[in-house]
């Protein structure tokens, strides 16, 4: 078996392993197939010598006084000094006795077991590793080749070494994929199950696949000038992204839209026709709250805290203004809680904001938005 060694370097070439992980992989092989002929229970350890191109196994014993129970007990891990000193008579307890054990004077037996429990540990190395690899990815957008939809809505989809499946509730409504079309979802995570193996659970419904896409088409937030700070999205209808940008010379509304709205439609044409509205993000809640709810023009936004997770703003709107702050099943006002993260109430107050003349802004006769700056 002295040129093993190269045939597993062979193996991990062959299989795309790294040879550092086939030789941990032939160290575990060959410490089973020790356990399986010398005792399930014994210490083993393997030494590789790659000068020489070969291996040693060593059966461990650790000597303990001759009253120790567990020499009793545990034969084949522990060894009295009495017996121990037939070995090495300056030897004590603790020491560590090594006896080499030859897999050859085994036979056909050792070879056998050692082919099957190499090819066991090779095959867990390279899952071990391509899980890592596409583990480092989840969060991020794969794109790939769909093979199959099977009865119940489900896309499955070739992605390198994987299979991707994009469930029916992680699918954008109304969207559908046939085999051979290329798909572009994110990935949530990695997962092993018996039914399908290792697979990728892919998304086309989260914010974040939203985020990524957004990465991709704004050179700005690619590079870290803009920033997103959230996102919300009821997917196939509208969403809400807040953005803001360190930098005084970057309008982070007009890179995120692009010239002509050119990059958002973009993003937009990805999510099957998905209105985004941008709005600039500001550290200050009331104006946060604010523009999260346009287009509807609000008068004022109290912050209550209730010393609970969920925090509170109340905001006053004119009665022509509610219907654009609820928006269309209540999908505007939805979106903006998702985005600020604070539970909106609206408050209707008296006053109506009046449609100026063209090429101008909207005004509103009602003042008592300005009452708490001179308080």
């Amino acid at each position: 078996m002295q040129k093993i060694l190269s045939i597993i370097e062979s193996m991990a070439h062959e299989k795309n392993l790294s040879v550092e992980s086939a030789l941990e992989a032939f160290k575990e092989a060959l410490i089973n197939t020790a356990k399986r002929l010398e005792g399930e229970e014994g210490e083993y350890e393997v030494e590789i010598d790659h000068d020489t191109q070969s291996y040693h196994i060593y059966k461990v014993l650790t000597v303990v006084n001759n009253d120790d129970p567990r020499a009793q007990e545990e034969p084949e891990k522990y060894i009295t000094v009495d017996e121990a000193k037939s070995y090495d008579e300056e030897i004590e307890p603790g020491d560590k006795i090594r006896s080499e054990i030859h897999l050859e004077e085994y036979g056909r037996t050792a070879a056998a077991n050692l082919f099957q429990e190499l090819e066991y540990h090779i095959q867990r190395r390279i899952e071990q590793d391509l899980f890592d690899k596409y583990k480092a990815k989840v969060g991020s957008i794969i794109i790939g080749t769909v093979s199959r939809v099977d009865d119940a809505g489900n896309t499955y989809v070739e992605i390198g070494e994987l299979k991707g499946i994009l469930s029916q509730r992680n699918r954008i409504k109304g969207e559908s994929f046939k085999t051979g079309d290329t798909l572009k979802a994110l990935l949530r995570f990695v997962s092993i199950d018996p039914k399908y193996g290792m697979h990728l659970e892919l998304t086309r419904t989260a914010p974040k696949f939203l985020e990524e896409l957004m990465k991709r088409e704004v050179p700005e937030i690619q590079d870290g000038a803009v920033e997103i700070i959230s996102s919300a999205r009821i997917p196939g209808e509208r969403a809400k992204v807040a953005l803001k940008s360190d930098r005084p010379d970057i309008d982070p509304i007009g890179a995120a839209v692009g010239q002509r709205g050119v990059r958002i439609n973009a993003v937009s044409e990805e999510l099957c026709g998905e209105n985004i509205d941008c709005i600039e993000y500001s550290p200050i809640p009331e104006i946060y709250v604010t523009r999260a709810l346009s287009p509807a023009i609000v008068q004022n936004v109290r912050i209550e805290n209730n010393n609970t997770a969920e925090q509170k703003a109340i905001v006053d709107i004119t009665s022509d203004q509610k219907a654009k702050a609820i928006g269309k099943s209540g999908i505007n006002i939805r979106l903006a809680s998702m985005l600020t993260k604070y539970q909106i109430e609206l408050n209707e107050v008296e006053g109506i904001v009046e449609r100026a003349p063209s090429g101008t802004e909207e005004k509103t006769k009602d003042l008592s938005a300005l009452e708490n700056l001179f308080k």
